[in-house]
């Protein structure tokens, strides 16, 4: 079930927490607090919907640590920093991780709405990506191994008679399994399923 969109804002100061939940509230935003990263991560999902405000310093795990668990799932939500001036070397670390920016605080009330906003729009943009990357992944954890294998060896551009020498098989019994492969994972050419293979960065052995 897809949630609502809400800004996530991990900081281990309550009152900041406070203030950031009054402001976007005061303009008809969601939001939720956590005051450590594994509080946030206990229940992360590629279902959650939103963007990420997240403190650079916290006990336990850092906020670059956490942004690496964030990173894990694919097409995730995007992470804006949140630095004191001290911290401006690890945010720029965190831009290269991806992150879409940072501020330093003490905030400016209309740049963190700003930079909010931008975040909840290119997570809306990256949504209907993570729903098909959820979707492709189910459909190669539906393969049977046999089937797995034979899409293993047709990545590879082997032929149909080359995979039934390689797996020791009929060629009718390749295409069999070809057959159901392409038809378990929704692609009506070689071609197509290729392409969303590279953009979900699926290997096989």
């Amino acid at each position: 079930m897809i949630e609502k969109p809400t800004i996530h804002i991990i900081d281990d100061d309550s009152a900041i927490c406070a203030s950031l939940e009054a402001l976007f509230s005061s303009i008809g935003l969601g939001s939720k607090s956590y005051h450590t990263g594994e509080i946030f991560l206990e229940g992360y999902t590629i279902h959650r919907v939103g963007c990420v405000l997240l403190d650079v310093r916290m006990p336990g795990m850092s906020g670059l640590q956490v942004q690496r668990e964030i990173n894990v799932v694919k097409y995730a939500m995007p992470v804006i920093m949140m630095t004191g001036h001290a911290d401006v070397q690890m945010a720029v670390e965190s831009m290269k991780m991806g992150a879409l920016n940072f501020i330093e605080k003490p905030f400016n009330e209309q740049s963190m709405i700003d930079l909010v906003q931008e975040g909840l729009s290119m997570d809306q943009q990256g949504r209907e990506k993570r729903l098909e990357y959820s979707a492709f992944s189910a459909r190669i954890a539906n393969l049977t191994d046999r089937e797995r294998q034979v899409l293993s060896l047709v990545i590879k551009e082997f032929s149909n008679k080359s995979i039934a020498e390689q797996l020791g098989v009929s060629i009718k019994t390749v295409e069999y399994h070809r057959s159901h492969m392409m038809e378990k994972m929704h692609a009506k050419k070689i071609v197509h399923l290729l392409e969303m293979l590279r953009e979900y960065e699926f290997s096989f052995g």
